[in-house]
């Protein structure tokens, strides 16, 4: 390829990259003349929807991002927030969903080798992954393959690298048919003192590229991203990046080591668009420019031209801006980790992105135009119709066969093959493992944790966005209070579908301002995140199926000393058992009325936010004193599930009354928003009780902790369900899903 071939520009390839009419013409304006491809193919990925958030900057401007103990809000590559004692948790979620469905191993495994890299890139030493994942219907003939491919993808990666991964939630719905989701999200622990942002500085200062050699894998990764697709993907594959973790595992230790001093002027990974974005994001945050001379770049294949280098999205790479005179002290901490090192360029004072190959410029771009004045669409959008109220509402002829059947379904069936796959407690940290509310992580040395969770309920979304977007939120904050954790901040991954349709966009803005909303009320800032479109499948018939509209949410909060933590497990007979929180009997868009009666109808619960918080600060107060024996927040199957699950994870029964005579579904499987379950032995009870009432929140004792069995006494009958029975339905969903698979668990 000489200069000459990269002037070959014509409109087929401009629509190859994913460029309309109107955006080539800025590119014409910004350069005053025509792109080479070398050019065209870095405006693609800078301006594909995966880098520029061009469809969606406008509305997360909506989002609340600072409090008193946020050190670092959206805009890096991760959040930080104050956790006290000089230190600092980093965090982030980012979504990797195209490449996991075409190539679900490799997808899902680079896809938390990258979120690990935006957290180390900070100086955070990774202490915790996590995963969000949405698969299509179990009878679906791919699911089985996906999961199997996306689940080992995880723990390969995960495992080799040595971080633990201790929480998340796998889910089931046929709009993920031909577009699955897999978030991943990492947490890390640093020094304030020592954390590292991406800003170019020092005209002059040597760019640096370590880690893995560039190949020609992942290419226009990030543009793949940005579009729908049909499910025939297999001449995609080549988009999808593949991972090394030994090699990560070295470079996070490199990185660190070379953290240690006082060498770094920036430091960016090298994410989707690779040396793209990296260079671009550095040298436009900072004010400067950067020249790149691309015979530098380590290549690990032959002949790879400007183009390739550029777009790669090879893993296990970083890019760094080091101070004068440190660049050998640098390379040897590199070379001693097996790790490639090379000098590839340089900051200017231009304002541009210079490359540089075989003593010719191949491109010379305006940094401005790829990065702050990309483009930015306020696209359409159409409020989703309100759902009508609930009307004939079913009653439970059998509440302990609806119970079972909950139990037992895809929806609310254990895990425990999915979570047993990834290695939970390397590091020696982990004080909480995957099957409760929320994990916990002790920090390393002290008595103080991390509880993180992630959690969304799409189906609320899609009834009613503003309502879900919400819900997301209040779930992940009472899922942190459940074990006793003050909620901190707040990562996202918003997933949806075409934001050129009017009501996905609608779907968009609603669950942005309720997340927003939330956020506020709740004092749970947003820190970081990622938005992820074009979540849908053209059919053959040129027809479109977009997935559920999912806000993934994950919440970070704070333990002062972890021996206070709260778990669901029964811990022994005798206990009081209560529901905290008001109850409402709120049976729209429930699963209960989904799983048994096959509807989808009325409205999702709506959350009171007030009452939310005044629950879960009272819920973490009386966790801290050592009152509750055992707690569960309410959510999907309402109290009932809450119960069997806390009666599983203790292998202790109960005894449990409803409030009087009434509606038995209402009373049991109800998704009323704000509601926590919890034990009390009696010496806590009378302590417990004022404490309530001062804090005015309303309890309900429900029963008592008995037994083997749960034994539900009604007014005209009694349902009784021994715990193997139960335990037998809730196991069994994924074995029978993955077949052969589950000899690997």
């Amino acid at each position: 390829m000489d200069v000459a071939e990269l002037s070959r520009i014509t409109p087929e390839i401009v629509a190859e990259h994913g460029l309309n009419d109107e955006e080539y013409q800025r590119i014409l304006k910004a350069l005053g003349r025509e792109p080479n491809l070398v050019e065209l193919g870095i405006f693609s990925v800078m301006w594909s929807e995966h880098c520029s958030y061009k469809s969606s900057r406008v509305h997360l401007k909506k989002l609340p991002t600072e409090a008193p103990w946020v050190i670092q809000g959206p805009g890096e590559n991760a959040g930080v927030i104050d956790i006290g004692d000089g230190d600092a948790a980093i965090f982030k979620m980012e979504s990797h969903n195209h490449p996991s469905y075409i190539e679900p191993y490799q997808g899902a495994a680079t896809g938390v080798g990258g979120i690990l890299r935006d957290v180390f890139t900070m100086g955070a030493r990774p202490v915790a992954n996590l995963n969000a994942l949405r698969f299509g219907s179990p009878d679906h003939p791919k699911t089985r393959h996906l999961v199997a491919g996306v689940v080992h993808g995880i723990g390969g990666y995960g495992n080799c690298v040595g971080v633990p991964t201790v929480g998340g939630e796998v889910n089931f719905d046929e709009s993920y048919n031909g577009n699955i989701l897999v978030n991943a999200m990492t947490v890390g622990v640093a020094k304030q003192d020592k954390i590292f942002y991406s800003a170019a500085a020092g005209i002059g200062n040597s760019v640096v590229y370590v880690g893995s050699k560039t190949g020609r894998d992942g290419i226009h990764g990030a543009t793949m991203a940005s579009a729908d697709f049909s499910e025939d993907s297999e001449e995609k594959r080549p988009t999808v990046q593949v991972g090394d973790p030994f090699t990560e595992k070295l470079l996070i230790e490199a990185c660190l080591e070379l953290m240690a001093s006082d060498a770094i002027v920036a430091i960016q990974d090298m994410g989707a668009a690779g040396l793209t974005s990296s260079s671009v994001e550095m040298a436009s945050k900072g004010g400067v420019g950067i020249r790149l001379d691309m015979n530098k770049v380590p290549c690990r294949e032959e002949g790879m031209t400007p183009y390739e280098m550029m777009l790669s999205e090879s893993q296990e790479r970083m890019l760094m801006v080091l101070k004068p005179g440190r660049e050998a002290e640098a390379e040897a901490i590199f070379r001693k980790w097996e790790l490639d090192f090379a000098v590839i360029g340089t900051v200017t004072d231009t304002g541009r992105m210079e490359l540089v190959w075989n003593g010719e410029t191949v491109a010379d771009i305006p940094l401005d135009p790829l990065a702050d004045e990309a483009p930015l669409y306020e696209r359409p959008y159409a409020a989703p119709k309100a759902p009508a109220p609930l009307t004939d509402i079913p009653e439970s002829a059998d509440l302990a066969a609806d119970l079972v059947a909950l139990m037992g379904s895809a929806a609310l069936a254990s895990r425990r093959w999915v979570w047993e796959q990834y290695d939970q407690t390397v590091g020696a940290d982990t004080v909480q493992r995957p099957g409760g509310d929320a994990a916990v992580v002790r920090v390393h040395g002290a008595k103080k944790a991390l509880a993180i969770t992630t959690d969304c309920t799409p189906r609320y979304c899609f009834a009613d966005p503003f309502e879900g977007g919400k819900q997301a939120v209040a779930e992940a904050y009472r899922n942190l209070c459940a074990v006793g954790a003050k909620p901190l901040a707040i990562t996202n991954c918003l997933n949806f579908g075409n934001p050129q349709r009017p009501e996905i966009m609608g779907q968009f803005v609603g669950c942005v301002e309720g997340i927003a909303e939330a956020s506020r009320a709740l004092d749970f800032p947003v820190v970081s995140g990622n938005v992820s479109l074009y979540n849908e499948t053209k059919a053959d018939d040129g027809s479109s199926l977009a997935i559920l509209p999912t806000p993934a949410i994950g919440g970070v909060g704070l333990l002062d000393d972890h021996s206070t933590m709260a778990t669901i497990a029964f811990k022994q007979p005798g206990d009081v058992l209560v529901v905290i929180g008001t109850r409402g009997g709120h049976l729209g868009q429930s699963l209960w009325l989904r799983q048994i009666h096959d509807r989808a109808d009325g409205p999702p619960p709506p959350v009171d936010l007030e009452a939310e918080r005044r629950t879960g600060e009272f819920v973490r107060e009386q966790a801290r004193l050592g009152a509750l024996s055992a707690v569960h927040d309410v959510s999907d199957g309402g109290i009932a599930v809450a119960i069997a699950e806390m009666a599983l994870a203790g292998n202790v029964g109960a005894l449990i009354q409803p409030s009087g005579p009434g509606h038995v579904a209402r009373q049991f499987f109800a998704e009323d928003q704000g509601l926590y379950v919890a034990t009390i032995d009696d010496g806590h009870l009378l302590d417990f009780l004022t404490g309530a009432d001062a804090a005015g929140v309303e309890v309900e004792p429900i029963g008592r902790t008995a037994g083997k069995r749960l034994i539900f006494e009604l007014a005209d009958r009694d349902f009784c369900i021994p715990l193997d029975q139960l335990r037998a339905a809730h196991e069994g969903f994924f074995p029978r899903l993955m077949g052969e698979d589950a000899a690997l668990a």
